[in-house]
């Protein structure tokens, strides 16, 4: 598992959509023959994946609003960024 870069632009790939399911009250994350739930943390994250964004800018935005550790956030979302991009719902260009 490699690191992911802090100049990395993420973004949600071709065909992979964030879905509020209103039936249900639940966030989606929609893929070719698959879907996933991320919690609540994980879709802020998600809407600031734009592919216009850095994962830098995206964990400063982050810090602010949440007034927490930049250090914390930063692992916590790298963490989640790889998990995904190793999964294939998202790219790290």
């Amino acid at each position: 598992m490699s690191d992911v870069p802090s100049e990395a632009t993420p973004k949600l790939p071709r065909g992979v959509r964030l879905r509020r399911d209103e039936v249900r009250q639940e966030w989606l994350l929609l893929a070719p023959e698959r879907v996933l739930k991320p919690d609540a943390i994980a879709v802020v994250v998600l809407e600031l994946c734009d592919g216009a964004r850095t994962v830098g800018t995206i964990v400063d935005e982050l810090a602010q609003k949440y007034a927490a550790p930049r250090e914390q956030i930063e692992t916590d979302v790298k963490k989640m960024l790889r998990d995904l991009a190793d999964k294939r719902v998202l790219d790290l260009a």
